[in-house]
């Protein structure tokens, strides 16, 4: 039941996000005088409208989504009446174009920034001193935190019935115990005791650890497990002892910060944001063939694109499990996502717009500037076979996410 809150939940709050970010275009098209002349939430069959002004406002029955209808968005519009001529978007300056069309996507971003912001007031943001990298993992202290289980088999999943007690938990070690050495072996690290431990045969071992500042020492069963090396995650398994526990870091993994500072972290915590956003979409092109991998029967890569549907379902997780964080930083970082990609300067997204509008200023300045007349608008009817070819590979990009959000999720949380 709750999973399927989640997904419930999750879902409308994407539906809200689209329909404030057509509700962004109406309000500044209107602010500068623009006709708008329809706002629905949804597509498909109207289930229910009205009008105020000149505008109507309704609720379609298919709730994927929304528009909203501005007069003359392209000069090549051919149902503006003669008297709202002067009032079609494409006569308007420029800077004003612009505004309106990025209204969407400062919509997302605002969207995201309020939310980051109550989340540092609230429950805090992720620590930027917290290890991001495996080996800033490997440099913590050995610290450590019991797990319930040990899982034999090399997958990614919580405890399930039949899986081996924790050898730290059976041999009454406790979170917090740093592990100072292993069969009189020293190490110092969380890498050094991961070195030890699978180096060890399974089976009886001695643990040497600290506890209050008083040193310690247990006999400990070792679990024999399935792992890929160390130094690479991604080769041939093969059996190597385990203990049972997992690292806990020595800074906290969140910061919470007051209403003042809130605002410089919800900065820093956006600019990471936008790094790993435009990473991202350099990295899309690479995972395809991984998407195609995922829908075949093959493991699906945790760093390959999601749809709508598989935020929704990571969206359910998080309820499922009660993490809200989790669910509130998916908001944050889809909303992200989208004020980015529609920025992107292709048609039909808002980015493409934005860049005709702008190659038109600059070439009628620079034709000014040597003498000759100015060439006019551009003709987006000769665009229309770039355009199709970016809807149609689109929809072909999303018909692959959500193919392999259905068959071969990507999952956070053991169900």
């Amino acid at each position: 039941m709750g999973y399927l809150l989640g997904v419930v939940l999750f879902a409308l709050a994407i539906l809200i996000s689209v329909s404030l970010h057509e509700a962004g275009h109406m309000l500044t098209a209107k602010g500068f005088g623009m006709k708008v002349t329809r706002y629905f939430v949804g597509f498909g069959p109207t289930l229910w409208s009205f009008k105020r002004g000149e505008t109507e406002y309704g609720v379609k029955g298919i709730p994927l989504g929304g528009f909203c209808k501005i007069v003359g968005m392209t000069p090549q519009d051919d149902d503006v009446d003669p008297g709202d001529e002067p009032r079609a978007m494409w006569r308007y300056p420029v800077w004003k174009r612009t505004i309106v069309m990025s209204a969407g996507s400062i919509t997302h971003f605002a969207l995201a920034l309020v939310t980051l912001w109550i989340l540092a007031v609230s429950a805090g943001l992720p620590n930027p001193k917290f290890p991001s990298t495996e080996e800033g993992y490997k440099a913590e202290p050995a610290v450590i935190a019991l797990a319930p289980c040990v899982v034999v088999e090399n997958v990614s999943r919580g405890c399930q019935a039949g899986d081996p007690a924790s050898p730290a938990a059976r041999a009454q070690l406790k979170d917090g115990d740093r592990i100072t050495a292993v069969n009189g072996r020293p190490v110092s690290t969380w890498g050094d005791m991961l070195d030890v431990v699978r180096a060890t045969k399974p089976g009886t071992a001695t643990v040497e650890y600290v506890r209050d500042g008083r040193t310690a020492t247990a006999t400990v069963d070792l679990a024999a497990v399935q792992r890929p090396p160390l130094t690479d995650p991604k080769g041939a398994t093969s059996a190597v002892s385990a203990l049972g526990v997992a690292l806990r870091p020595s800074t906290p993994t969140l910061v919470q910060y007051g209403p003042v500072d809130a605002f410089g972290a919800t900065a820093d915590f956006t600019g990471n944001m936008a790094v790993q956003t435009a990473h991202a979409l350099q990295r899309i092109p690479q995972k395809v063939p991984a998407l195609w991998t995922a829908i075949t029967g093959g493991e699906r890569d945790a760093d390959t694109p999601i749809s709508v549907v598989g935020a929704s379902r990571l969206g359910g997780e998080a309820v499922e499990n009660s993490a809200w964080l989790v669910f509130f930083m998916l908001f944050v970082s889809l909303n992200f996502f989208i004020g980015v990609f529609n920025l992107l300067p292709l048609l039909p997204l808002d980015g493409g717009h934005i860049a005709i509008a702008w190659f038109e200023r600059a070439r009628s300045w620079v034709y000014a500037r040597i003498g000759r007349p100015d060439p006019g608008r551009v003709d987006y009817l000769k665009l229309m076979p770039i355009t199709y070819a970016v809807i149609l590979i689109g929809g072909a990009f999303t018909l692959l996410t959500v193919t392999a959000d259905v068959v071969n999720p990507i999952t956070l949380f053991s169900r």
